[in-house]
């Protein structure tokens, strides 16, 4: 984090990390950040614990961060897995066929009757202990058995079970939807893309994605965004069952990892869509995108080298930028949380130039963004190092081709300043609301976990 050039200062979290059960240890630290910052910032949370947290603590935080609205502790709602399950039957999403088991001799009978293996999660992860044995927030169960040991390690693991019919991964079946949200769930900036490649294999991260519109995909996310009147940011995983229908699989209240894989032409994603309405500013209308690829290069590297070999790159170009975060194995996941809290402060000291955006014209590619996660996690990196100097060499060599070297950088969260639109350009009519102040940004300050 300290090598990112985005980067202007970092503010240690709450001494022995975050617990949504008892917020007044980050309302405690985040007060301290905003006196020494001086003047209200824009605050992000980057993963679902800090999500959680901060909704929790929003209304104190009113007059010293400008925070997305969420009420009813909306993100712990849509992070619980078992909310989900019946917020998508009562609003009419595709949702896997899921069991909320009440005893060992249920989850058994389940277990059997959705078909062995089949997904147990807990609905709610943040809640597991650290370093319990055998308890990770998703897993596939292959016997009646295990799934019967599993329910009754409920206690230790702080919420319930659920088992959760599988959906095989292949070619062409998992997909995500990210979106930028203001009041009442307008959509700011949204788009569907397709996960290409993925580490551990068909069950991770995004290791390569493209943004690629999917109507239904789109529908499904912005309907969901709509009814709950969702505003802030948002990372949806789907999977396509052997039918060919989407299902959603997570919902998560913050960016995705591949966050920066929808960005338009003039270099608007969602974290700076985000950061123009909580200011007052007006959100450009988004021109272009559609095409875009997004490579996570070590992981791409690797997954390529144990699974099949990475698409040919289409395009040429790429603009810099990260986020970071890890994968849940066997959960259709297509992206895992960073691990920071990002804010950022408006103020009158940096006025970011910004170019008007070019629609492509009769064709569908799009630039590379690059990241780098070996300073999250070192293990895929030395993998890929074996893995490339064996027998991957020559199909190494292939991935590597094209990708711009400039993209390379290690971040944990990076939020990148707005592009606004000079006043002498024209764009696209305002939105609905009193003309926009004057808030340019500052560089980012995060407050770590």
């Amino acid at each position: 984090m300290g090598r990112s050039r985005y980067v202007r200062a970092v503010h240690p979290g709450p001494a022995g990390g975050l617990d949504p059960e008892a917020p007044e240890t980050l309302l405690e630290c985040l007060t301290g950040v905003s006196e020494r910052i001086g003047r209200p910032a824009v605050l992000i949370a980057m993963d679902d614990l800090s999500a959680i947290t901060v909704s929790r603590i929003g209304p104190m935080l009113t007059d010293r961060f400008r925070i997305p609205h969420q009420p009813d502790n909306l993100p712990a709602r849509v992070a619980d897995k078992a909310e989900l399950a019946r917020l998508c039957a009562r609003w009419d999403v595709p949702h896997p066929e899921t069991v909320v088991p009440a005893s060992g001799g249920e989850a058994a009978e389940a277990a059997w009757r959705l078909g062995l293996p089949v997904v147990a999660k807990w609905s709610r992860p943040w809640l597991l202990p650290a370093g319990a044995d055998g308890l990770r927030s998703t897993m596939l169960v292959h016997t009646v058995a295990e799934a019967r040991r599993l329910y009754e390690r409920s206690a230790e693991a702080g919420s319930r079970l659920l088992l959760q019919r599988f959906l095989p991964a292949g070619p062409d079946t998992d997909w995500f939807f990210h979106g930028a949200f203001a009041r009442g769930g307008r959509p700011l900036l949204a788009g569907s893309g397709r996960k290409e490649l993925s580490w551990p294999v068909r069950t991770g991260l995004t290791a390569v994605g493209r943004w690629l519109p999917d109507p239904a995909v789109e529908e499904a996310g912005l309907r969901l965004a709509e009814r709950l009147g969702y505003q802030g940011i948002l990372d949806l995983d789907f999977r396509r069952d052997e039918r060919g229908t989407f299902r959603l699989v997570d919902f998560n209240p913050r960016p995705g990892a591949q966050f920066r894989l929808f960005t338009d032409t003039a270099g608007l994603d969602v974290v700076q869509a985000m950061y123009l309405d909580l200011t007052g500013q007006r959100v450009p209308e988004p021109v272009g995108g559609p095409g875009r690829v997004f490579v996570a290069e070590n992981y791409a590297l690797l997954a390529a080298v144990r699974g099949r070999s990475l698409p040919r790159r289409r395009a040429s170009g790429a603009s810099a930028g990260a986020s970071a975060g890890a994968g849940e194995p066997a959960s259709g996941s297509a992206s895992g949380p960073a691990r920071a809290v990002a804010v950022r402060r408006p103020g009158p000291d940096r006025a970011p130039a910004g170019r008007p955006g070019r629609p492509a014209v009769g064709r569908e590619r799009g630039r590379v963004e690059a990241a780098w996660f070996a300073g999250d996690d070192l293990m895929p990196f030395l993998a890929m190092l074996c893995a490339f100097l064996g027998r991957g060499f020559g199909k190494g060599a292939r991935v590597l081709r094209g990708v711009p070297a400039q993209g390379r950088r290690t971040a944990l969260a990076a939020v990148r300043a707005p592009r606004q639109r000079g006043r002498d350009q024209p764009g696209p009519a305002p939105l609905s609301r009193s003309a926009p102040p004057e808030a340019p940004a500052s560089p980012d300050e995060l407050v770590t976990r």
